[in-house]
């Protein structure tokens, strides 16, 4: 009794039949991805088309407790934000950061401690960030 073998060869050789991708050849040049955003350019402009660079007071402070002694920055205090701008605003700081993150209660949290970044971010997107807290 004879084995058959089922097995593909790995060594380059041989056509595995069609394409996938050989129908969007015919189509050209695909349309450019979206341009990278600037979180200031995204802020709501006022009645008279400048952006808003007085947005109020956010707290930012360095929380522990409750996530296994890991570090979370916290950023809470806004006011007159929706939530759609919230998330979008927590996505750009995560962004920036290089870290994760959520959007919880109005508030954001930027895993790790990056109160420093966040307070230049969040100044060039026209808030007033206090270090809040010990």
């Amino acid at each position: 009794m004879s084995k058959r073998s089922n097995k593909l060869s790995t060594d380059g050789g041989g056509d595995l039949g069609q394409n996938p991708f050989a129908a969007l050849s015919g189509w050209g040049d695909l349309p450019a991805g979206p341009a990278k955003s600037d979180p200031v350019a995204s802020l709501p402009s006022s009645q008279r088309g400048q952006p808003n660079l007085k947005r109020g007071r956010v707290e930012i402070r360095r929380l522990t407790g409750g996530r296994g002694g890991k570090t979370v920055t916290a950023i809470s205090g806004f006011k007159g934000i929706g939530s759609p701008e919230l998330t979008s605003l927590a996505k750009q700081i995560q962004k920036s950061c290089g870290a994760g993150g959520t959007c919880k209660g109005g508030q954001i949290e930027i895993q790790g401690d990056k109160r420093e970044q966040v307070a230049a971010l969040l100044t060039k997107a026209g808030f007033q960030p206090v270090m809040a807290g010990g």
